[in-house]
């Protein structure tokens, strides 16, 4: 146990003078708060697997639909550049504008946050399944892709927005939304692991036809095996719909688990405001937090190193590493030994601090990344490469979360008349880092198209496997050391979130105070 986590338990009545809590009041509001805000096992479950929708969804997307719309939909990689571009940058826009009207959303018998995930969820899934259809016309496929992509990614965000902020009202206890964390960032890996599962393995089964002369002409092309290729290439198309229905039956089945079962609870302190927050104005407030703007700085560049081994890694197993029909079980190994060790995350956090997982967990990625790189094509140690670095991966999915509402605690200390700005600080997280993905899978995409990417070819020229082994390769580990570089200027480090844990139950327990009066309601906020 880290040192001086034992006096967590203590009481918080040394922050306060004894002329607003009364000694005799204080141990009995504690157990009572503490058993009210205590989940059970269920209550993290339900909450939990809430968070495979997305997971499973952005797992299969992230994955798959630079590779199905180069050699499925068979898309040119310059109109294939401007959807990835355009749906990834569209995602991170309405991230802040769903995170607006989330803040503007009133309180209703389900919470104001549940609401949003359900209506979202019916048009979500049929906006999913249409984007893996391939439409009979050519003339707009690019509008048609571009549509709901975008469509998807509004509806999917109505959905993650709400529910990454949910995090904070299951409960006002530090150590409880850890727990339900650590829960929930299980799921979300064994989401990622399922929509591996489906989409890789039911894909799988379907070969893609591809063109032995990757030089040859287009007219050339066309006229190789046309009725065995089409064939072929139907089947294709099938499997993916297929998949595609399968992961919106999980969507749902999820999203009606995650309603039935999570309760949303308001802070005490948070009824006694008596105006809402303006958005703009919470906007500016959280924009100027400082740990707010080191932490996404971090996590931008740590993120975006991910983001570009999970947009490419389909291509590179493909083409640069020549696995083609090994790529989607690759996966399933990373994912799995993912899923394995974010127990081992959590235990380590809690263990030996936030930050200190931070630079064992990501940079722990770098050795792999480099063995990647340099090795030649070997089956075996490909598989033993994957597994490794699927550790990192879990401590890319785990900390993100984990550590953003300690900053939201920062912030609600030091802004303790301000409530409402959970989804601000959530949306524009998502925001900054879904844009830069955004821009890279859009740059990654248009640099296969200078080199010469040829679409549906079974092998590539060597300028399109060097720029593959590149983007999966040094350009994370670059973005990863100047991630870590950037987590040095974070400020909460274990002692100060102790701090701020004893404060903040001091300010619910004086909230709650049947006695409480308005003027010691300002003594408080001026005190803490």
């Amino acid at each position: 146990m880290a040192k001086g986590e034992g006096a967590e338990s203590g009481s918080a009545a040394g922050l306060l003078p004894t002329g607003i809590l009364q000694a005799g009041e204080l141990p009995v509001q504690v157990k009572e708060s503490k058993k009210k805000n205590q989940l059970s096992i269920c209550n993290k479950l339900c909450y939990a697997v809430g968070g495979a929708p997305y997971q499973v969804t952005g797992c299969a997307l992230g994955f798959f639909l630079q590779i199905y719309l180069l050699d499925v939909a068979q898309v040119d990689p310059f109109s294939a550049s401007i959807i990835l571009f355009v749906g990834r940058a569209w995602d991170a826009i309405t991230d802040p504008l769903v995170g607006f009207c989330i803040s503007k959303s009133p309180w209703t018998r389900l919470g104001r946050l549940l609401p949003w995930i359900i209506f979202s969820t019916p048009l979500a899934i049929i906006a999913y399944f249409l984007i893996w259809f391939v439409p009979d016309f050519q003339q707009g496929q690019t509008l048609w892709y571009l549509l709901f992509y975008c469509l998807f990614e509004t509806l999917v965000t109505c959905f993650h927005v709400p529910y990454s902020a949910l995090t904070m009202f299951i409960s006002t206890e530090q150590g409880e939304r850890d727990s339900a964390t650590a829960y929930r960032m299980t799921v979300e890996v064994l989401g990622t692991v399922l929509g591996t599962a489906i989409q890789g393995q039911i894909v799988g089964q379907a070969h893609t036809p591809c063109v032995q002369d990757a030089n040859a002409s287009t007219v050339a092309l066309e006229g190789v095996n046309r009725t065995q290729s089409a064939t072929s290439l139907r089947e294709t198309q099938n499997a993916y719909l297929l998949a595609a229905g399968v992961i919106a039956s999980i969507y749902v089945i999820c999203a009606v688990i995650l309603t039935l079962g999570v309760r949303e609870q308001r802070e005490p302190y948070e009824t006694q405001q008596a105006k809402p927050m303006p958005f703009f104005r919470g906007l500016r407030l959280v924009m100027s937090h400082g740990p707010y703007i080191k932490l996404i700085a971090g996590f931008l560049f740590t993120s975006l190193a991910f983001m570009l081994v999970e947009g490419n890694f389909a291509l590179f197993c493909t083409y640069t590493l020549g696995f083609r029909n090994e790529f989607q079980n690759l996966l399933l190994a990373i994912m799995f030994s993912a899923t394995v060790t974010i127990p081992i995350w959590q235990w380590f956090l809690t263990r030996f601090g936030k930050k200190m997982a931070v630079y064992i967990g990501i940079s722990s990625a770098v050795p792999f990344l480099i063995l990647v790189a340099l090795m030649e094509s070997n089956l075996i140690v490909t598989y033993v490469v994957a597994v490794a670095a699927g550790i990192s991966v879990a401590a890319a999915f785990l900390l993100p979360w984990s550590m953003l509402p300690d900053v939201i605690d920062d912030f609600h200390l030091k802004q303790p008349h301000i409530h409402g700005t959970e989804p601000i600080f959530f949306s524009f997280y998502v925001f900054f880092t879904k844009f830069a993905s955004g821009v890279s899978l859009g740059i990654s995409t248009l640099s296969l198209d200078f080199t010469g990417y040829q679409t549906r070819g079974c092998s590539q020229p060597a300028r399109v496997k060097f720029t593959l082994k590149m983007l999966v390769t040094m350009a994370p580990i670059v973005l990863i050391l100047i991630g870590l570089l950037l987590f040095k200027l974070y400020p909460i480090d274990e002692e100060k979130r102790r701090q701020n844990k004893k404060a903040l139950q001091a300010l619910r327990e004086e909230a709650s105070s049947s006695g409480c009066s308005d003027t010691d309601s300002t003594e408080l906020a001026r005190i803490l």
